[in-house]
């Protein structure tokens, strides 16, 4: 059966309402450390094809072009944009940014691994960094307690100087995970990546090496969520959402009056 104007037009109305709420999550995290916007890609829909170029019109002759009506569009995929966002200073000496590729890990429940940009980590009361939601860096780096002027590195080695040393004591190195296809990670909630087979395996190294982004002590990695940007986005989606909607209302009227001459 063929697909009329009405289906067409109601993909689009789809597909510009899946782009606003990819909008949506972008403005909504816009404050979210370490956030990266999600841009949404759309694809055609399957053609009917009348006649295909080529076919014959005769028994001498072909088709010069054919006939192939669209039957709408498609959210095809959304993309992670992994451009750096700004860093910012918080004077936080366990606040952690990093400047160029890669993610940290942590350690969530049930054993996976997370990946994030997010490095707002705070001492447990075992004195390990972990998270604000409790989940431990990997590798693991414990504090000693009475530990002062903790510092870390460009490259992620972390030092303090601790009770009855007269020199500061290294407490471990901080590695950092890249992947072949960062796009591929999977986003799951509080600021975690998760593996896939798209990404690639977690490749780890030092920071700073093999492409590999130097830790900044004491800043946040901000949002690259651009307000401006995302406004105008959100203005052509949703003029491009009206003009499906006149569509509609435009097929229906011409239905109505065919029902009425007929």
């Amino acid at each position: 059966m063929p697909t009329s104007a009405l289906h067409v037009a109601r993909t689009g109305l789809e597909a510009q309402d899946a782009r606003m709420r990819v909008i949506a999550n972008n403005l909504a995290n816009v404050g979210t450390t370490g956030f990266k916007r999600d841009r949404a890609n759309f694809a055609t829909l399957a053609y009917q094809d009348a006649r295909v170029a080529g076919q014959q019109s005769s028994n001498e002759t072909a088709y010069a072009t054919g006939l192939n009506l669209g039957t709408g569009v498609g959210i095809q995929s959304t993309t992670r944009i992994e451009t750096n966002g700004p860093l910012n200073t918080t004077g936080n000496s366990l606040d952690m940014a990093l400047d160029g590729d890669g993610y940290f890990q942590v350690q969530l429940p049930g054993g996976q691994l997370g990946y994030t940009r997010a490095g707002n980590f705070t001492r447990s009361s075992e004195g390990q960094l972990v998270t604000a939601q409790g989940y431990a860096l990997q590798p693991a780096i414990n504090i000693p307690e009475g530990a002062t002027s903790i510092t870390i590195s460009a490259d992620g080695t972390v030092s303090a100087s601790v009770p009855g040393s007269t020199d500061a004591a290294q407490l471990g190195q901080i590695t950092i995970a890249s992947f072949a296809n960062p796009a591929g990670l999977k986003p799951v909630a509080d600021n975690f990546l998760m593996e896939t087979g798209a990404s690639g395996a977690a490749q780890i190294g030092v920071a700073g090496d093999g492409g590999r982004g130097n830790i900044r002590q004491g800043m946040l990695e901000g949002s690259n969520v651009n307000i401006v940007e995302e406004l105008v986005d959100m203005i052509e989606c949703q003029r491009a959402y009206e003009i499906n909607s006149k569509m509609i209302s435009a097929v229906d009227e011409m239905l109505r009056n065919a029902n009425q001459t007929l």
